[in-house]
């Protein structure tokens, strides 16, 4: 089961990204960068969003713990090269049990394909211990496991690069477990820091859908969606 979480941020992610903005729109001293009540601060934060002034976002960064995604949303997720990533190694944590896999819905709804999907992912298990015991190490036997296989990341993205990230993946359009992902990481985000990710979401919240012929054809949908979120 999918499991994400928001293990650390900057101390007041808000009040650090307003300070940045601060500097840039006025003669303050650095020493009185953080003289702004909540009210400012907030209104301030607003503008530069609204003004895609985002580069004072960098300044704050998120770090979450996430486990119980499958290998192949993991490979969706490292193309975000703006972050840092550390995975669970399938070399040296070897799967002498079975090991955990993600099932797509599509395949979980209909009784005939998902007995042959677990009955594959069972053989695979078994060639793997066969490997693993007849003393192949685990970085090769680990070639046999699938992109099914549930793995375990700690990720540190800045505020910026999460609002890239939500605006691609909280997409209708993007890969579903991925998507799902991306909702739990911008719900926690929207906790710690409401105003830094307010307008945080997939691309139609703020304009046009951008995946033009492509599109969901739902917007109005998926704005009432994040409206509440």
């Amino acid at each position: 089961m999918m499991l994400v979480q928001l293990l650390t941020h900057t101390p007041d992610p808000e009040q650090v990204a307003a300070a940045a903005a601060r500097l840039c729109y006025s003669a303050s001293s650095i020493d009185r960068l953080l003289d702004q009540d909540a009210v400012q601060r907030q209104a301030l934060l607003e503008k530069i969003l609204s003004l895609g002034h985002h580069s004072v976002l960098e300044h704050a960064s998120f770090t979450f713990g996430i486990e119980g995604i499958s290998r192949a949303c993991s490979h969706q997720l490292v193309r975000h090269r703006v972050a840092s990533f550390s995975q669970q190694s399938q070399r040296y944590v070897s799967h002498k049990e079975p090991f955990e896999a993600v099932v797509p819905p599509t395949i979980a709804g209909r009784a005939d394909l998902a007995e042959r999907y677990r009955d594959l992912l069972e053989e695979i298990h078994g060639v793997y211990r066969q490997l693993i015991d007849a003393g192949v190490p685990a970085e090769d036997a680990r070639f046999v496991l699938p992109n099914a296989a549930a793995t375990k990341l700690v990720v540190t993205m800045n505020a910026r690069e999460l609002h890239h990230f939500f605006n691609l993946r909280c997409c209708r359009r993007a890969q579903w477990e991925i998507r799902a992902m991306a909702k739990e990481m911008l719900r926690c985000c929207r906790r710690a820091a409401p105003s830094l990710f307010a307008v945080a979401g997939p691309g139609c919240l703020k304009g046009a859908c951008p995946e033009g012929a492509m599109s969901c054809g739902e917007m109005a949908a998926v704005r009432r969606e994040y409206s509440e979120f």
